[in-house]
């Protein structure tokens, strides 16, 4: 039985590889290659870099270093995914290596120490530290696609304008205990089968 932080943890990874989904979906293939200009990333080489750090980091996750010699992470930074088959092949290899990592996990494992370029980090905090990183870079691919999507953006949350409507809808239900991705994920989920 999975503890209370690792269930947690796992949904909000899963959580924000649906958001980076449903950003992606909503643009055609060409636009997922568009940069604002020669400093900025794609989507598409976020998804590469954010493949790169999964990989390195959530390999061999508790008896590892978690910045393992073959990642080269500068390449990562390299536009040089060529089809919408292989951004997605490398953005579910990454998320599969995460999460398969993070579910084998115990709650006794969680204040073992780990070490990412040597520096030693409890389970917990590694574990911490990739959930304020991926979210940063889920974010930035939201608000590309935004940008290019422009008027026929479909909002992942609640829509503008219906902040409104949607508090009056929760607080028309009983008071529960249950984690806020919970109904977005069983959705996602029916909607996927």
């Amino acid at each position: 039985m999975k503890g209370d932080y690792l269930e947690s943890t796992i949904k909000q990874f899963e959580y924000y590889k649906l958001l980076g989904e449903k950003s992606m979906e909503q643009l055609p293939e060409e636009k997922l290659f568009w940069q604002f200009n020669n400093e900025s990333n794609s989507i598409a080489t976020i998804v590469k870099h954010l493949w790169g750090n999964m990989l390195s980091r959530w390999t061999d996750f508790l008896t590892s270093d978690g910045e393992k010699e073959w990642r080269n992470r500068d390449a990562e930074f390299e536009n040089d995914i060529r089809s919408k088959e292989e951004l997605l092949a490398k953005w579910n290899e990454g998320w599969q290596c995460m999460l398969n990592s993070l579910k084998q996990l115990e709650e006794d494992d969680l204040q073992k120490i780990i070490y990412i370029r040597n520096q030693g980090h409890t389970v917990m905090e590694a574990i911490n530290r990739q959930l304020a990183h991926y979210p940063y870079h889920i974010g930035q691919m939201v608000y590309i696609a935004k940008m290019v999507a422009d008027n026929n953006w479909k909002s992942l949350t609640i829509p503008k304008g219906n902040s409104q409507s949607f508090n009056a809808e929760k607080f028309s239900k009983p008071k529960s205990r249950k984690h806020f991705t919970d109904e977005i994920l069983k959705s996602h989920n029916r909607q996927s089968h």
